[in-house]
């Protein structure tokens, strides 16, 4: 798709497929980056609709111009997940960014006990946003005090999930599918569905394929956005 200068200024919702290892911000600076180098201007209001972590990939909604008034309704829309949980280990942070603590044998699960597990996890729950998280507390992120070392008190947030779907096992890996609402964290769901099977589990890799009625399938690279960018030269 082809875009004019008054496109980005009267604003664009960008779908964004995010690399892994990319921050958040680090597309949104590529993306504001490339405009203004594209059109020779000095500003444009450019942000995300909804943080995806750096072992994250997939849809990353990018607002521009005008449209940036619309981040918080977009950052309330229901997102769906696909990705993989290893059971059998527990990482402070809840997938790879830390190192594994604990470990165990989930040999002998069960498809019909996975199955059975994730009705816990279905309609509104209480959950525990991990300590690797950017929530803040005290006036830092919650990633500041753990990289610190300093305890804090995270307290138990309300969540919506609306489904959740086992569809493959390959133990210690099980392949899932998550639809939920604002502000799930699908890492604690990972914790927290491995300490209810009695044997941990931690977030291998996770990939968001939509967000509201924007999909997966429909976002660009940022190598595409480039190049769609420079065909306009």
């Amino acid at each position: 798709m082809m875009y004019a200068l008054d496109d980005f200024q009267n604003g664009q919702v960008l779908l964004v497929d995010k690399p892994l290892e990319w921050t958040s911000f680090q597309v949104v600076n590529k993306i504001h980056w490339l405009i203004r180098k594209q059109f020779d201007i000095k500003k444009i209001k450019v942000g995300h609709a909804g943080t995806l972590d750096p072992l994250a990939t997939g849809l990353l909604l990018i607002c521009t111009g005008k449209k940036t008034k619309q981040i918080q309704e977009l950052m309330g829309a229901d997102k769906t997940y696909t990705g993989t949980f290893c059971l059998g280990a527990t990482t402070p942070s809840y997938d790879l960014e830390t190192e594994v603590i604990r470990q165990s044998d989930p040999s002998g699960l069960s498809e019909q006990e996975l199955k059975d597990v994730t009705k816990q996890f279905l309609g509104r729950i209480q959950q525990k946003p991990p300590i690797f998280s950017a929530i803040k507390q005290k006036g830092k992120r919650l990633y500041e005090h753990a990289r610190a070392g300093e305890q804090v008190n995270i307290k138990d947030r309300e969540v919506t999930v609306h489904e959740f779907e086992i569809t493959k096992i390959s133990l210690p890996d099980v392949t899932f599918r998550i639809r939920c609402g604002k502000g799930t964290y699908i890492r604690s769901i990972a914790n927290d569905f491995g300490q209810a099977l009695g044997v941990g589990g931690y977030l291998k890799s996770l990939c968001r394929t939509a967000i509201g009625n924007h999909t997966l399938a429909d976002s660009l690279s940022i190598d595409t956005f480039e190049r769609n960018l420079k065909a306009l030269s």
